[in-house]
């Protein structure tokens, strides 16, 4: 089974992840540059190739203005760090800030990462009720490059691609 692989615009903007078949295909077709390798190999029968960790597309491909992100568990750890918002312990579960029984929504802006003691404690009880505090508010991340987060760790070649853009999204 082959690994993933980084796919950035010309201007160096990620742009998604691809299986690293996908990513040879495209360095194959001259659509893409390699940049970074992963050390491993794809083998045909009569070939092997570096198998591509990131790749640069050769021409520029233009990325809609807004794309929002769903809001799964995943992703809401990853925004959140894995942390409680109430207490800033080790997260297991998600809450919604305003239960869905008294009409919250399943929307960035309502859902949280939180450890199991304060969501049991907070039950079906809204922040004032339950005597509860957000760490910091919750909002929809800002950049595309929360489809990718989610999808799995950030390899080591990527890092000096992405941590950037990593970081302005994050910034709150």
């Amino acid at each position: 089974m082959s690994g993933r692989a980084l796919v950035l615009n010309t201007s160096f903007e990620p742009l998604s992840v691809i299986t690293a078949r996908r990513a040879l295909v495209l360095v194959l077709s001259e659509r893409a540059v390699l940049l970074e390798g992963s050390g491993a190999e794809l083998r045909s029968i009569s070939r092997s190739f570096a198998e591509p960790s990131v790749v640069r597309l050769v021409h520029y491909v233009r990325v809609p203005h807004q794309t929002r992100v769903a809001v799964t568990r995943r992703s809401v750890f990853v925004r959140d760090g894995h942390r409680c918002q109430y207490c800033g312990a080790q997260a297991e579960n998600i809450d919604h800030i305003v239960p869905r029984s008294r009409g919250g929504a399943h929307s960035w802006e309502n859902v949280v990462a939180c450890c199991r003691r304060c969501n049991t404690r907070k039950e079906d009880r809204l922040l004032e009720e339950a005597g509860f505090s957000l760490t910091r508010q919750p909002r929809a991340p800002r950049s595309r490059l929360w489809l990718m987060a989610v999808s799995g760790e950030v390899q080591e070649e990527w890092v000096p691609y992405v941590a950037p853009v990593l970081e302005q999204a994050v910034a709150v």
